[in-house]
């Protein structure tokens, strides 16, 4: 494993034949980022993948663990602890922002792996693979700025009327395909913080929104099949527990507030979770046994009761109470 500060090592041999993948994740995260990533593993035999982890901190285990994907399966690792003071770009935006770090990780990765590859694959950590990536590997994105997925339909009209959009398209940002000279060439970086500290409209989805603002019209659009989101709370909220049919899905994306490795939930995507978090170097660490804050708590107290167990609901609302009680 290969591991930087602020910028990338030179490239290793499989630099040109290597597909690369980047994650930006905190310490509660990397057991969710290495399901995902032995899940493009398992779906792609014979493909050579980078996966580049960028961080603003790692534990020394998450640090290990990473380590050891390289001695379980023939890929490269690359750790990047960002010190997002060092990017000159960004230093003028950091000290006026009310926004949390991490929301930048994500637009330093065309800075850090410009020397490294001229495209990369951005995924968030609650996606799993479930097919092969052939067809956006052979993609051809030369004149492209970024590939992306569109959002559900009910956010993108959402998002779209309260952006002001000029182009009737909004993109979930889980899922980025990244020309790098592109990217850099058009200054998307610069623009998006721009936007984010700025601009005139509400941020909700923060550097989702803002990044939608700036490559509106100019990102080019495929097949939700690759940024399939799946709710767990749909099926949660009517009590039913099974996958649902996801198609022709290479991601599925479990976006909502409810994640796959929630064992406390019931639903059948522990069980899709489960297999690739076994074949991680995290697997001995367990699933989420019980909520874990107010949200969940209150989440959960809503599913028993769907599912007719009204005392185990009550305990949960208590529970739910409690905790927010003691909060304040």
């Amino acid at each position: 494993m290969n591991q930087t500060v602020t910028s990338p090592v030179a490239a290793g041999s499989n630099a040109q034949s290597s597909f690369h993948i980047a994650f930006c994740v905190d310490n509660n995260y990397f057991r969710a980022m290495g399901a995902t990533i032995t899940s493009i593993i398992a779906n792609n035999p014979g493909q050579h993948f980078t996966f580049h982890v960028l961080t603003l901190e790692a534990s020394a285990d998450h640090q290990r663990r990473l380590q050891q994907l390289e001695q379980m399966y023939p890929v490269s690792t690359q750790l990047h602890l960002l010190d997002l003071a060092s990017f000159e770009q960004f230093s003028h935006f950091l000290g006026h922002s009310h926004y949390s770090l991490s929301i930048f990780t994500r637009l330093v990765i065309p800075n850090v792996l410009r020397d490294q590859t001229d495209r990369v694959l951005y995924l968030d950590a609650d996606i799993l693979c479930v097919n092969k990536l052939d067809d956006m590997i052979a993609m051809d994105i030369s004149q492209d700025i970024a590939v992306v997925v569109p959002d559900a339909p009910v956010t993108t009209q959402r998002r779209v009327a309260a952006l002001d959009l000029p182009h009737a398209e909004y993109f979930n940002a889980g899922v980025l395909l990244i020309n790098i000279e592109n990217w850099l060439a058009n200054d998307i970086s610069a623009q998006t913080l721009d936007t984010l500290m700025n601009g005139t409209k509400e941020m909700r989805f923060n550097d989702q929104d803002a990044l939608n603002i700036v490559l509106n019209g100019r990102a080019r659009y495929i097949s939700p099949r690759w940024n399939y989101l799946y709710d767990l709370i749909h099926d949660l909220n009517v009590n039913k527990t099974a996958m649902r049919p996801v198609g022709k899905a290479v991601f599925i994306h479990f976006a909502g507030a409810v994640k796959p490795w929630t064992e406390w939930s019931g639903h059948d995507a522990r069980l899709l979770f489960r297999k690739y978090h076994a074949m991680s170097p995290w697997a001995d660490m367990p699933l989420d046994q019980a909520p874990k804050n107010t949200k969940e708590m209150r989440m959960h107290s809503r599913f028993m009761f769907r599912q007719g167990k009204p005392l185990e609901s009550l305990k949960w609302y208590v529970k739910y109470l409690q905790a927010r009680r003691a909060r304040k």
